[in-house]
């Protein structure tokens, strides 16, 4: 501890860094490597694309498998740091302490770089750990380095600036000033930043949503991809009482206060049957969606994401806050409107009492849900958006 506290003192601060970066690999390196599945064979073709590492919401899955429909000499693979238990597909992925581990990031690194020609990097997270920067800066430089070209690819929270947010959405929970919107922000300029920056330079930068134009205009739309057949369920019944579900992947982000005290509020009235879904794993997903007759998304956000998009595709009512301007990029960029019914924390109560009054009108709507999913997310736009880039710079 002395020695370490005189270092800080008579060192400069990159030095101190870097000792201890030193010091961390060294007490790694003793300790074993936890077993793990081989790194996949991937076809001898013209394209060979690497996706991850978190396939967030298994959209780098999705993804992965919407360019190899969309061209014959692509082969594509899937990376995930494996976190939770939802259960996304994936190629192959490893737990946080194999990806910790500098033995296993090594042979990544290795195995990347002799096997892919592209990566698309997610979130700004490396590829290949923190072997040379806690960001994927520089993986970006040594897979640019040894000849990959390299896309950068965007989710949401790791690129949309809470203070402009705030500014722009009145119901936005990032006007909550604390340390998650503190880190959200220094997170989003700092992502921002480099991918201005990439773009300027040539690199493509992708995002999943529309709402993130707003933060980088420059970007070219990816959209989140769903599988309308795994989604597709009966007709909602038309019960009297129809049953609502919400399903909060993060309840300050959807709004779930103000949408459990609306539809409690209901409820109790007896105007519909409430339903909280959490904890469900995804290959259940499906299923607790069939029993729904509307499903709310979120009321804060002013977007549409993969939740939204399976409930479509499930032919159910979906209520959401997606915002005018999202609306009008789709149906730019589309020629279609979004058939998600707009409600806010101000009028959810109103919104899904109205929709319960009117079974026809809400029937309407949901059956508008499975073709605009397969029209805009089933992976055939996301496809040719990931062939056209891959065709661009394919050696």
């Amino acid at each position: 501890m002395a020695l370490r506290t005189a270092a800080k003192r008579w060192l400069p601060g990159a030095v101190v860094d870097a000792l201890a970066e030193a010091r961390r690999r060294v007490s790694w390196l003793r300790r074993p490597l936890p077993p793990q599945e081989p790194f996949p064979q991937v076809r001898a073709v013209t394209a060979r694309l690497l996706v991850g590492p978190t396939n967030s919401a298994g959209q780098g899955w999705a993804w992965a498998r919407a360019a190899e429909r969309a061209g014959d000499d692509v082969a594509a693979a899937c990376f995930a740091i494996r976190r939770n238990s939802y259960g996304f597909a994936d190629d192959y992925g490893v737990p946080v302490p194999v990806y910790a581990h500098p033995a296993w990031q090594r042979a990544h690194e290795q195995y990347v770089l002799g096997t892919f020609t592209h990566a698309v990097v997610e979130s700004m997270r490396p590829l290949f750990g923190a072997r040379h920067a806690r960001d994927a800066s520089g993986d970006i430089a040594v897979l640019t380095e040894a000849g990959l070209r390299v896309a950068l690819a965007f989710h949401g929270s790791d690129l949309r600036l809470p203070s402009r947010h705030a500014e722009r959405e009145p119901w936005s929970p990032f006007r909550v000033r604390d340390d998650l919107t503190a880190r959200l922000e220094e997170q989003a300029r700092r992502h921002a930043a480099f991918a201005t920056e990439f773009v300027a330079g040539g690199g493509a930068v992708l995002v999943s949503t529309p709402d993130l134009f707003d933060d980088l205009p420059d970007a070219t739309w990816l959209p989140v991809v769903v599988d309308p057949d795994r989604w597709q369920a009966p007709p909602s019944p038309g019960r009297r009482r129809p049953v609502v579900v919400h399903a909060p992947s993060n309840s300050r982000l959807k709004g779930t206060e103000a949408v459990e005290a609306a539809m409690q509020a209901l409820s109790a009235q007896g105007v519909v049957e409430y339903r909280r879904l959490e904890g469900v794993p995804n290959d259940r997903m499906p299923d607790a969606l069939a029993e729904a007759d509307i499903v709310v998304d979120q009321l804060t956000m002013g977007l549409y994401g993969v939740g939204a998009c399976e409930a479509m595709a499930a032919g159910r009512t979906v209520v959401s806050y997606v915002g005018t301007a999202v609306r009008e990029r789709v149906r730019e960029r589309t020629g279609l409107d979004v058939p998600i019914a707009e409600a806010t924390p101000d009028d959810l109560a109103d919104v899904v009492a109205a929709l319960a009054a009117d079974p026809d009108a809400a029937g309407e709507l949901a059956a508008r849900g499975p073709g605009f999913v397969r029209a805009v997310h089933d992976g055939t736009v996301s496809g040719t958006v990931l062939d056209d880039w891959l065709r661009q710079t394919t050696r």
